[in-house]
């Protein structure tokens, strides 16, 4: 995944603080809204508008890649069950 929990504005990588607000500006610009990706920049903060569309083409490949069962389910000592539960 393109995220990362190191801190480098304007870079690649992406704070957890920073995927939070990205998230969260996402359910407020919807695909309808009028400069999308400047006001999901503005929200986040120290990314520009081409870094946040980028950083969504990116989760929404990784979305199609997991709902296409092309991710294997984690490795776990004890049961599926227990391992789907996070355990």
């Amino acid at each position: 995944m393109a995220s990362s929990s190191m801190s480098s504005h304007g870079s690649g990588t992406w704070t957890a603080e920073e995927n939070k607000e990205f998230e969260k500006a996402l359910a407020v610009y919807d695909t309808n809204t009028p400069d999308r990706w400047a006001k999901v920049a503005r929200a986040v903060g120290g990314k520009t508008p081409e870094e946040v569309k980028r950083h969504y083409e990116i989760l929404m490949e990784d979305v199609k890649y997991i709902e296409s069962g092309q991710v294997p389910y984690p490795y776990c000592r004890t049961s599926r069950a227990a391992c789907n539960k996070g355990g």
